[in-house]
């Protein structure tokens, strides 16, 4: 029946409108100046890279989580960025103005 129909496409733009409002309450930060910052695959420098990110770069920031210590521009940190699915950058080279923690950590 259409009833059948509305309640699936309500369905759809629900999970629609819960990942537009999860991207448009990420904060987004720059990274170092003059800096190609490598996107791994996991919180840490013995996981693949995935893309590298141009110089002048902003990234937002879903949550947070303890990898690898790395030291950069801002400092040495174990803080991981995961900017988007499955792909992470070293907080050490994120302008966030803080040492520890600005998102919420990850859960898995």
């Amino acid at each position: 029946m259409s009833v059948d129909r509305v309640e699936e496409t309500e369905g759809a733009e629900g999970a629609e409108a819960a990942e537009t409002l999860a991207a448009a309450s990420a904060r987004y930060y720059s990274v170092a100046p003059g800096v190609r910052l490598n996107v791994r695959n996991g919180p840490g420098t013995g996981y693949s890279v995935v893309r590298v990110l141009p110089e002048g770069s902003r990234v937002p920031i879903y949550c947070q989580t303890p990898g690898t210590r790395v030291t950069g521009p801002y400092g040495t940190s174990n803080i991981w960025d995961n900017i988007a699915n499955g792909q992470f950058v070293a907080d050490a080279y994120v302008f966030t103005g803080s040492d520890g923690y600005v998102a919420e950590r990850c859960t898995s």
